[in-house]
């Protein structure tokens, strides 16, 4: 086989597994949140975690909102109780659907961008701002913002509370 051959099938090949491992186009800001609500919808459908767990959130997220949810996650195990997550931030609420989904990408500037979610659940319309930063060579969700009554919510600033118990704050559960 020619070296030319070879390489064009190795690039073929390489393409096709990417494909296949459900990489998120992270090369646009819109890639990662497009990503998480492919994932969004089939949770809701009852297939798979939710874009926050594992396997998805390393992928999808930056680093510090990662190792928040994360976080949040150990703190459900060890305590038995619900974390600082109580609903879907991705569809702003704890029951919902996702139909007719837009998105526009705010214009980015300095390795940041906002991307608008916009679709409708039950009828409704509902937005979900994500603020994206540039990390490890592509686009990451860095924060997601709903709205409830007129006021923002940052799931970063929720998941950045304090826990009353956990591993990660020598502080062991009671359960």
């Amino acid at each position: 086989m020619p070296a030319s051959r070879m390489i064009l099938s190795s690039v073929v090949a390489f393409g096709l597994m990417a494909a296949g491992t459900g990489l998120a186009d992270d090369s646009v800001p819109a890639g990662p949140v497009k990503e998480a609500y492919a994932i969004t919808m089939r949770t809701l459908a009852g297939r798979g975690e939710p874009p926050w767990r594992p396997p998805h959130r390393d992928k999808l997220m930056s680093r510090s909102l990662a190792a928040l949810f994360a976080r949040d996650d150990l703190y459900q195990d060890e305590a038995g109780e619900m974390g600082h997550v109580d609903a879907d931030p991705f569809i702003n609420g704890q029951d919902g659907e996702v139909k007719k989904l837009n998105l526009d990408t705010l214009p980015a500037a300095a390795g940041k961008a906002t991307v608008l979610a916009n679709f409708r659940s039950f009828g409704k319309p509902v937005v979900v701002e994500f603020r994206m930063l540039r990390e490890s060579g592509g686009w990451r969700i860095d924060d997601i913002v709903n709205s409830f009554e007129g006021k923002a919510y940052s799931i970063r600033d929720a998941l950045s509370q304090p826990y009353d118990c956990g591993s990660f704050m020598d502080k062991p559960c009671k359960r």
